[in-house]
């Protein structure tokens, strides 16, 4: 089996290969650009690279969201245009999930972590159990001081995983103080072909029914929802 897994939903871009569950090739940046202009040419070089046909996919396992809903969405529509043109079935992860998966062997809670502005954050809660990663709360859209707040009541150590966590250190350890360890360096790198191994086992979406999963609303969708009333 071979996956394509492709992950745009935030400033990271990440593409890899995995084949029969050896890594064969893999890209990943961290950058303020478009993805729309950036994806496809990457997805393109590093098959090139790896000498992998489309003929030759298996399978696309693609990040769902939450994150920048541009992102997202450029992701989840390439996925499902490669899926449905090649026949092949498509499996989506949660981006936070996928985020979570580079603490596993913190021996404790593991809190992914998007902002969302606003004192708000996109997260999760996770664990891993026999070396599986376990959902221990749903991903959310929360207040931040909320969420360290409902941590804080489990009395268990919590690590931080995310490039937007520097944004909430203070925050963070003013509520949690020892019990909460901020990851550091490529810990905060989702990594597509960690994507990949999780969706490898998942179920098949309906290439036509899969949608991104955005968590809440646009800001200008909640503006015309209200502008409706």
């Amino acid at each position: 089996m071979t996956i394509l897994a492709i992950d745009t939903s935030n400033h990271t871009l990440g593409i890899a290969l995995v084949r029969d569950f050896t890594v064969i090739g893999e890209s990943i940046t961290y950058l303020k650009k478009n993805h729309s202009v950036r994806a496809m040419p990457t997805v393109e070089a590093l098959m090139r690279e790896c000498g992998v046909t489309p003929s030759e996919l298996s399978k696309i396992v693609v990040a769902k969201g939450p994150g920048s809903y541009t992102g997202v969405r450029i992701g989840v529509t390439i996925a499902k245009t490669l899926a449905w043109t090649l026949s092949i079935p498509i499996s989506a992860v949660s981006s936070l999930e996928t985020l979570a998966a580079n603490g596993q062997y913190f021996d404790g809670w593991i809190s992914p972590l998007f902002d969302a502005r606003r004192g708000q954050v996109y997260t999760g809660l996770y664990t891993f159990e026999e070396s599986q990663i376990k959902e221990v709360k749903p991903d959310q859209n929360i207040l931040l001081t909320d969420w360290l707040h409902e941590l804080k009541q489990t009395g268990k150590p919590v690590l931080f995983l995310g490039h937007d966590v520097h944004l909430h250190e203070e925050s963070i350890r003013s509520i949690l103080g020892e019990t909460a360890v901020l990851a550091e360096g490529t810990f905060h790198n989702p990594r597509p072909s960690v994507l990949a191994f999780l969706g490898t086992d998942r179920p098949a979406e309906d290439v036509h029914q899969l949608v991104p999963n955005y968590i809440r609303l646009a800001e200008a969708e909640v503006k015309w929802l209200e502008g409706q009333k």
